[in-house]
């Protein structure tokens, strides 16, 4: 593993590989096929034959962190934003099932992500299943199996790419992590408004409303 993770420390036990990936679970490591040979088409590969989401940190597959009540409010806060950047056709709104190429040799599939015209080719929807282009805005909604190591890691490598704001939504204290750099966060609790900073002026959402998601249940008979 050592002699293709490159940009890497020197990589000799698999302790060594979890925590150059952020102290992540060893059972989200794919090892078929072996860390350090997998590719662009072992991520297509799994996702369309065994339903499962992986990215590829420098040729080694790592399971995305999935959960329920994760994806439910994923979803929610993917329709607000929708609901807000299709009428004005301020560009694309993605979900957990779209892949993207950061740099070479890195996919990252944001749970939620906003990608103005202007990033996209020819400014229209990519063709390719792994388009190489960065979101302005890369939304994580966090799971337990989500380390402190692997989220510094993503933000990163989303900054790095040319994102310009992520978000790190937390279900357990129904907080959201504002970030404009890899360092600079500003956090917003559920009594809060979240808004578009920058990238999506004028767009604001309460976050009461999306935690309310977390609670809904049917109505009594």
């Amino acid at each position: 593993m050592a002699s293709v993770l490159v940009s890497s420390p020197p990589i000799h036990t698999l302790a060594d590989l979890l925590a150059y990936l952020g102290d992540i679970a060893p059972d989200r490591v794919r090892f078929q096929p072996l860390p350090g040979t997998a590719t662009e088409q072992d991520v297509l590969r799994i996702q369309a034959h065994e339903g499962r989401l992986c990215e590829l940190v420098e040729q080694v597959l790592v399971e995305k962190a999935m959960g329920f009540r994760k994806s439910c409010l994923a979803v929610a806060l993917g329709v607000a934003l929708w609901q807000f950047i299709r009428p004005r056709n301020l560009g694309l709104v993605t979900g957990a099932g779209g892949p993207m190429r950061l740099a070479p040799g890195l996919v990252r599939i944001p749970d939620v992500a906003f990608i103005s015209w202007s990033r996209l080719p020819e400014r229209r929807m990519p063709t390719e299943p792994i388009p190489d282009l960065a979101p302005d805005l890369a939304v994580e909604v966090l799971s337990g199996s989500n380390t402190p190591g692997e989220m510094q890691r993503k933000r990163r490598e989303y900054f790095e790419a040319g994102v310009r704001l992520v978000w790190l939504v937390d279900l357990e204290t129904r907080t959201v992590d504002i970030y404009t750099d890899i360092d600079h966060v500003t956090t917003r609790s559920e009594a809060d408004t979240l808004d578009g900073d920058l990238v999506l002026p004028g767009f604001t959402l309460e976050l009461q409303e999306l935690f309310a998601e977390l609670d809904l249940e049917a109505d009594a008979i």
